[in-house]
């Protein structure tokens, strides 16, 4: 049985967590670290590591990732900046670090998908571009061998 004190700190540290995750949807493209989320929600680092992990299912740092590489995505469907430029603009620091990101999350470099999506989603509104494209985490991908239990 959850105690009344127990289960209020759990829905407080929910609500942080929340306040965390609509953060860095905002504010992806901005420098983000786990230390400065945790100050803004007065938790330290390592139990908004834990607590964002146990009830998302991924780190604050593959969250803040996925996003960046999300807007990555609809940038470089666009066409009209180079991927260094949608580096940068999405708030990486690094090149080498987005375009490894990139392809661990997509399954193809940027440049690949910039040539391979403007084919693919020809005609296709962005708003349901941006849906279908949407990149999975290779451990979230379906399976591709059929199922034989």
């Amino acid at each position: 049985m959850t105690s009344r004190p127990a289960a209020t700190t759990n829905l407080r540290d929910l609500a942080r967590l929340r306040r965390v995750k609509d953060r860095i949807d905002r504010e992806y493209a901005q420098p983000l670290d786990v230390e400065a989320l945790a100050r803004g929600v007065h938790m330290s680092a390592g139990h908004l590591s834990r607590q964002f992990r146990l009830a998302y299912g991924e780190s604050v740092y593959a969250y803040l990732m996925t996003r960046r590489i999300e807007r990555a995505m609809a940038l470089l469907r666009r066409g009209d900046l180079s991927v260094t430029a949608i580096c940068f603009t999405v708030g990486c620091s690094s090149l080498g670090t987005f375009s490894t990101r990139f392809t661990e999350l997509v399954g193809m470099s940027p440049s690949v998908y910039r040539r391979e999506a403007a084919q693919a989603t020809a005609g296709i509104p962005s708003c349901v571009a941006r849906q279908v494209t949407r990149p999975v985490r290779n451990r979230e991908a379906p399976s591709t061998e059929p199922d034989l239990a």
